[in-house]
């Protein structure tokens, strides 16, 4: 809460008794596509800025216009949802709109400064003031009369002025380093997608292929695959039969079986020497179901999850080369009945829902048992053929990703179906250019996660500077007083260039 032991002349009062009475917003019902008046909702105030283009227009306007419509000075706040979050009406918002029944609408009062104002409404104790007021269980709330009450350091008038000039001269400084942090951040994102892209054409092993000339080439390691993969289907087969005490007359049942799809090589760039492109299907393991989806239906529902147990992989864990560690789980009984959806450590999990597409990331060995969800593909390997991790990053790599993108399919919902990914098609290098590939992403991509560890660590940093900032606005500390009671320019809590909270 607010500290005791203001400046001279600042006083403690509320909110209610700087402002006018505050009111309740416009009750309809919103219309995205027509309308005469635009109606402002709370989910239209909570990113700090108004896109009137978005705002939708009330169902059923309001009869006394004049009482609901926004005005320069006003400040709404939400009473709902995403409470506390506020907004201050601009010329730039003259007369756009009425504001919603979630909305809370005041007017400080002349002469007090309503930018002084607004940025008391982002001040850490703004916030644990809302926070002490939150009601509610489905929704936390705040009324009107709650938000009259929440407490308000009010400065003198002409200081007012000054602590707005100083607030922004430093958000103004703080936003120019948000900036560049985060064009470092796009930076980063734009290096990782050219590192894989590099790895996919051969660029990243152009220098090992020169030192390595009489390595297996793709083409024949990926004979060896099919080969070894047919073997193990006919002595399945052939177990099976005589399990059953049946000895084929001849060797027509052999034409049981179905090959894996092949690429369709028409319209695929050429590859470095030794390489070869090939489908996911021709790359999976040589045992039953080595791709497969999770449980549709009620064999697997939120109901069935529990507070601990094997883990249920989700589209939530699958990032661009990444397993985001959002944990859910289920029963040790139904994990047994469900079985065949299992996976295990370096499995590729792949969603086939949403973009982009594919996206896929491994299977960490710490996520012990678990099996996948609905609409996430487990993938698993050929080994030792065939290294998942080198496979994974080509499968989240642009080109791959665009040449998905041409039969991805579902408006709002875009998809993969199993099918279609088994007939994604890859580049596929010699087994140790394979490590290398791995090796060298992996070296790279090592230096950029610490990069961006970095970058968000400073983004961390400059949301308590912000906070600390408007800490020591509405604490008198922001500037300093001199012996006639004005104000010295500069910041007084950062003599070192800093006011880390």
């Amino acid at each position: 809460m607010i500290e005791v032991g203001l400046p001279e002349g600042w006083v403690i009062t509320t909110l209610g008794e700087i402002s006018t009475k505050l009111q309740y917003g416009w009750t309809t019902k919103a219309d995205l596509e027509k309308g005469k008046i635009k109606l402002l909702r709370t989910t239209d105030i909570t990113s700090g800025k108004v896109d009137w283009g978005k705002v939708p227009y009330c169902t059923q306007d309001p009869e006394d216009l004049e009482k609901y419509l926004l005005k320069p000075g006003d400040i709404v706040i939400s009473r709902a949802g995403s409470v506390g979050v506020s907004f201050l009406v601009t010329d730039a918002d003259k007369d756009k709109g009425v504001f919603a029944s979630y909305l809370i609408r005041f007017r400080p009062t002349e002469p007090i400064d309503r930018k002084y104002v607004y940025y008391f409404l982002k001040s850490p104790d703004y916030w644990a003031a809302i926070g002490a007021s939150k009601s509610g269980i489905a929704v936390p709330n705040v009324n009107a009369s709650k938000l009259a009450d929440v407490p308000f350091p009010l400065a003198p008038v002409n200081q007012q002025k000054r602590i707005v000039v100083e607030i922004e001269k430093q958000f103004s400084r703080l936003d120019e380093a948000i900036v560049s942090v985060k064009r470092v951040k796009a930076n980063l994102k734009r290096y990782k997608a050219a590192v894989l892209k590099a790895a996919v054409e051969g660029k990243l092993t152009e220098q090992w292929r020169k030192e390595h000339p009489s390595v297996e080439p793709a083409e024949k390691l990926l004979q060896r695959i099919l080969a070894g993969r047919y073997k193990k289907w006919e002595e399945a087969e052939s177990a099976k039969m005589k399990a059953r005490n049946k000895k084929p007359k001849d060797d027509r049942w052999k034409k049981r079986y179905k090959e894996p799809a092949q690429p369709d090589v028409t319209e695929l760039p050429l590859l470095p020497n030794g390489w070869a492109w090939v489908t996911v299907d021709q790359l999976a393991a040589a045992e039953p179901a080595a791709i497969t989806d999770g449980p549709f239906g009620s064999n697997l529902k939120t109901e069935h999850y529990t507070s601990s147990g094997p883990r249920v992989i989700r589209l939530q864990n699958i990032g661009v080369a990444e397993f985001i560690d959002e944990k859910a789980h289920i029963s040790e009984v139904h994990y047994v009945d469900l079985i065949k959806h299992s996976v295990e450590p370096n499995d590729i999990v792949i969603a086939a829902l949403g973009q982009p597409a594919p996206k896929a990331c491994l299977v960490p060995a710490s996520v012990g048992n678990a099996i996948v969800k609905a609409d996430c593909i487990r993938f698993r390997t050929s080994e030792p053929y065939v290294n998942p991790g080198y496979i994974m990053y080509s499968l989240n790599s642009d080109p791959t990703q665009k040449r998905t993108g041409k039969i991805i399919h579902g408006i709002g919902r875009p998809r993969l179906n199993l099918g279609e990914i088994k007939s994604i098609a890859l580049p596929l290098p010699p087994k140790d250019e394979q490590d290398s590939i791995f090796d060298e992403i992996e070296r790279r991509l090592s230096l950029m996660r610490e990069i961006d560890r970095q970058v968000e660590i400073m983004l961390e940093r400059s949301q308590r500077l912000r906070q600390s900032i408007l800490k020591n606005a509405f604490s008198g500390q922001l500037v300093v007083q001199d012996a006639k009671g004005d104000f010295i320019s500069g910041p007084a809590f950062c003599s070192n260039g800093s006011s880390d909270a």
